[in-house]
Order: structure tokens, then sequence, then C-alpha cells
């Protein structure tokens, strides 16, 4: 099955959500890469985090995000751009 960007992201963004308190008792303040709604990797900065996402999967989505930071949330606008590439 195929799912737009938007919904591999969401995806991702919810298994996040199911490993978020274990991320966060070990490893507040590293960036986390999730694909496929997979943990990939850990990383030490966000640059490295994206680093090693273009490397392995090349073009997003994917996500990375700061273990113990509160969610960003994107404007209509970026939504939008993210799954009409």
């Amino acid at each position: 099955m195929h799912y737009s960007p938007m919904d591999e992201l969401t995806r991702d963004i919810e298994e996040y959500g199911k490993l978020r308190e274990e991320l966060e008792a070990e490893h507040t303040g590293k960036w986390v890469l999730i694909k496929n709604r997979k943990l990939v990797a850990l990383h030490d900065s966000f640059e490295k985090a994206a680093e090693d996402a273009v490397k392995q999967f090349g073009q997003g989505p994917y996500l990375i995000r700061q273990i113990g930071a509160p969610p960003i949330t994107l404007s209509a606008s970026a939504m939008y751009h993210i799954g009409n590439d």
C-alpha cells in the first residue's frame, strides 16, 4: 500500500509517541531518526541526524525530532508543500 508523504510522516510521529517515554528516560536531548515507523538511529545533533537521513533515504519524508523537546507545529502552507512535492 502506498501512503502520501504526509500520511507517512503522521505514522512516524505516531511511532515516536509510542517510544517517547522510553526515549526521554534514556536519551533526552539527542535527536531521533524515524522512517517507516522504525527507530533508525539516535544522534547528538540535528545536523548528524539529517545527514544520516539523506544518506540512507534521500528525500523524505522521515521524522527527525529532538527527544524531550515539545513538538513543532507546521503551518498549513508547510504541510501543503510537504504533501505536494
